[in-house]
């Protein structure tokens, strides 16, 4: 069994691509939008949106309040994408690295979200991430609910 993986996932929105991308930019207004799912988002160190600024999430996974801290790594605003490295919390105890990136296709009134983990497991026994891929992809869509009902 492999212990690196990556997983892809693309769900179409139809708000507007540049409110999106600017959601994980900055993400300190996610736990307003689906707090069922993220219940807060910190700035530890540095500028929302910047490159190597710290991010600590809570988020509610399997049924449980667990916590991330993640550094940017990477912001591509004319690509609309944002790139985040796990440093520390729940996820740490299963994988040895984890990355996250959210890309935004803008295509006027139909866009693309696609969220890419990579990964690499601490053993061969721990589970590919496809139920943190779920929270993502439902946060992404209540995203979507939210700007839609403005």
């Amino acid at each position: 069994m492999a212990l690196t993986g990556k997983l892809v996932s693309q769900t179409e929105i139809k708000s507007d691509g540049d409110l999106f991308h600017d959601m994980f930019r900055k993400p300190h207004g996610i736990s307003n939008i689906c707090p069922d799912k993220v219940k807060a988002v910190n700035l530890h160190e540095g500028d929302w949106g910047t490159v190597g600024s710290v991010i600590s999430w809570k988020y509610v996974h399997d049924g449980k309040v667990k916590n991330t801290k993640q550094i940017i790594e990477a912001v591509d605003d004319e690509k609309k994408s944002v790139t985040f490295k796990i440093i520390e919390g729940d996820l740490t105890e299963l994988y040895k690295n984890f990355i996250l990136t959210v890309h935004v296709d803008a295509k006027g009134e139909s866009n693309l979200v696609t969220w890419t983990l990579e990964y690499e497991k601490l053993k061969a026994d721990v589970p590919d991430p496809a139920t943190i891929m779920d929270i993502l992809v439902n946060v992404t869509k209540d995203i979507e609910t939210h700007h839609l009902q403005k």
